[in-house]
């Protein structure tokens, strides 16, 4: 019989803010966000990594949550779908979600905007193709993805120093 394995110290920056928990070393950065901290807008889709719906960013680079242990983590910024919105006002990427009508259900769409938010880091005007791209590893069964290349692709669509919806 297998012995349980000790818990571990789990420290991090979650959109933000400093966190330190005591874990399991098996347990997923998904378990830890959504069971722990109940930060719950990353979803478990499909447990192996395929849909995108639990995409979040560490230290920048976009992550699936079902696949990346906890202790990964460790002493890194983890940004989730809660901690794009700052002082109560929805992020840039969200309201353009919103006013494209790129939201159907909205199982996939905190990973469509984490993969938006990593998407415009490194590309900020980026073309129909560089979209698709960003996003073929995202499942949407809702929205036919049109409205989602839409709603980023507006993103990109002012010019250097003007305000971005």
């Amino acid at each position: 019989m297998d012995q349980p394995r000790p818990k571990q110290i789990f420290g991090a920056q979650v959109n933000g803010q400093g966190v330190e928990l005591l874990i399991a070393p098996q347990e997923t950065l998904l378990e830890v966000l959504r069971d722990r901290l109940e930060l719950t807008g990353s979803k478990e889709g499909c447990g192996e990594g395929v849909c995108g719906a639990c995409t979040v960013l560490v230290d920048g680079q976009p992550r699936r949550a079902c696949l990346t242990l906890a202790l990964e983590a460790q002493g890194l910024s983890v940004l989730t779908v809660e901690g794009l919105a700052q002082g109560g006002e929805l992020s840039r990427e969200q309201r353009a979600f919103i006013e494209h009508g790129a939201i159907q259900c909205g199982y996939c769409t905190p990973g469509m905007l984490m993969a938006t938010r990593d998407l415009l880091s490194r590309e900020p005007f980026p073309d129909e193709a560089a979209i698709r791209r960003q996003i073929s590893g995202h499942v949407c069964r809702c929205t036919g993805y049109a409205k989602i290349v839409e709603a980023v692709a507006a993103l990109g669509q002012a010019a250097p120093g003007e305000e971005q919806p």
